[in-house]
């Protein structure tokens, strides 16, 4: 791994093998990259989709940075713990993290929120043991 910025804890970490464009390795089938807001999706070692913007968790609750698998799916879910509909569900890292649609304009409990067409292909696309990065 190679940081982008060293020293600062906002940097993010570059896979050494990334697909260009992103931070993430071939391996990932969808990228976060926490510093720049920005996500994609990954065929094969090429970005198939984004970047695109997300809304991600605040201080008191972060997204949590590594590599993960997609857990499972769920097209309509509302959160137990906040009560708020999170369409387009997938749920990949512990605690209920999860890509899901939602508004760009708040911060998310850690999860990484997308505009609603992103959100439906994410959903779409990902399935359950595709790998995640979050750099």
């Amino acid at each position: 791994m190679a940081v982008a910025a060293p020293g600062d804890p906002s940097a993010t970490l570059v896979a050494d093998d990334a697909v260009p464009g992103t931070p993430c390795s071939t391996a990932a089938e969808a990228c976060v990259d926490l510093g720049t807001h920005t996500a994609w999706l990954i065929r094969d070692g090429k970005v198939i989709r984004g970047p695109v913007p997300f809304a991600d968790g605040d201080v008191e609750d972060p997204t949590p940075r590594g590599s993960f698998r997609v857990e499972w799916k769920a097209e309509q879910w509302t959160s137990r713990e906040y009560l708020t509909p999170m369409p387009w569900s997938v749920f990949f890292a512990p605690g209920g993290i999860a890509f899901h649609e939602g508004s760009q304009e708040t911060a998310s409990a850690g999860c990484v929120k997308l505009g609603p067409e992103e959100a439906h292909a994410w959903f779409d696309y990902l399935q359950v043991g595709d790998d995640v990065e979050v750099r």
